[in-house]
């Protein structure tokens, strides 16, 4: 177990050292997306309105990228697009989703079913609901090792002690426990194990620290980091803690509104953000030095140009309401544009950067509809 110090302390570190570009620029991602659209369907199917608009990302194999972004930004959707799981009412309506260089968004159910759990592994944050409560942890990760890989009892039930070792839980009690009588920390261990034992491609990790206190959030997400150096996987984690991705990832995403707005190394993001939106995530982050502010930073939204003001648009950047530097190119709806590794949907970078009003004044609280944001 860790020490409560040691964890603590490391919350902020520095994120991990990344390969060269040149040494995986020619590799074929684990998971490649391009221009992924979700939309709303009628009964019959017929799309009605995109929910997440033209998204493309990509993860190598060793590497774990970061999604981040405001509940509703349209994170989870996009993850239930891989497993091909999204509700009757959504469909994928463009785009492609490749695993290993092979087409999934389209690949019938039975083949899908196949790649979950076996190619692809999830991590919950509903981690309780991974499990039964009528049965032991070690019958049901005996029989999911078995129905995935196709060994035999004995060989699957020493491969489930090797692994609940692995994420240092006493094997035989856990082995012979039920749900219920596992605290919270030891059955997201669980899960982890039941994620990596049958070794897959893919980890998508989706917030699995929600329901944890920070240090067993810690301690888990530390041991996803290590196993995944172990064992070679690409990691997708979805997460809204900036602390955490800043930490442990090799590239990051921002969502926002259904839209990717920022993309590059993780280690340049929080010196070299370049969407107003990443820089003030990165501001409303409660910080462990310095000065403690009174408040957190907000977006404040100036309400001429919100839906039905003077300036609101039709199309455009959805950031416009809450952007202070906004100028008439915002009318049109900006694409990703790189610069190297970095990639920025603004009309303004690099040329401007954005520096967001942080101070508004109380004289202004009457034009202005305020939304906190938390990172």
């Amino acid at each position: 177990m860790y020490s409560s110090v040691s964890q603590y302390q490391s919350i902020e570190m520095a994120p991990k050292s990344t390969e060269t570009e040149t040494e995986t620029e020619t590799e074929t991602p684990v998971l490649d997306i391009q221009q992924l659209e979700i939309s709303s369907v009628n009964r019959k199917g017929e799309k009605l309105e995109p929910i997440v608009h033209g998204i493309s990302l990509s993860v190598k194999s060793g590497t774990m990228t970061g999604l981040v972004g405001e509940s509703g930004s349209g994170k989870t959707l996009t993850t239930l697009a891989i497993l091909g799981l999204l509700p009757s009412s959504l469909k994928v309506t463009g785009g492609t989703i490749k695993l290993n260089g092979e087409e999934i968004s389209s690949m019938p159910e039975r083949k899908l079913r196949a790649l979950r759990g076996k190619k692809i592994s999830y991590l919950f944050q509903n981690y309780q609901g991974s499990f039964s409560p009528f049965r032991s942890i070690g019958k049901q990760l005996v029989e999911a090792l078995r129905f995935s890989l196709g060994i035999g009892p004995t060989e699957a039930k020493a491969v489930v002690f090797t692994w609940l070792e692995r994420v240092r839980l006493p094997a035989e009690r856990v082995f012979s426990s039920c749900c219920f009588q596992l605290s919270g920390g030891q059955l997201q261990r669980v899960a982890l194990a039941a994620a990596l034992m049958v070794k897959p491609s893919l980890i998508i990790a989706d917030e699995p620290t929600t329901a944890l206190d920070v240090l067993s959030g810690e301690q888990v997400l530390d041991l996803l980091s290590e196993l995944q150096r172990e064992t070679g996987c690409a990691v997708l984690f979805i997460s809204h803690d900036l602390a955490h991705v800043l930490k442990r990832t090799d590239r990051v995403a921002v969502m926002y509104k259904g839209r990717i707005v920022e993309m590059g190394p993780t280690s340049a993001l929080p010196s070299a953000a370049g969407h107003p939106y990443t820089q003030r995530l990165l501001q409303a982050r409660p910080s462990l030095r310095g000065t403690i502010p009174e408040r957190l930073s907000v977006l404040e939204a100036d309400v001429r140009a919100l839906p039905g003001g003077s300036l609101s648009l039709q199309n455009g950047c959805s950031f416009v309401p809450y952007c202070s530097c906004r100028t008439q190119h915002c009318e049109h709806t900006p694409e990703l544009r790189n610069e190297g590794a970095h990639a920025v949907a603004c009309h303004e970078w690099p040329v401007k950067e954005a520096k967001p009003n942080a101070e508004r004044t109380a004289a202004s609280a009457g034009e202005a509809a305020r939304e906190v944001v938390y990172s």
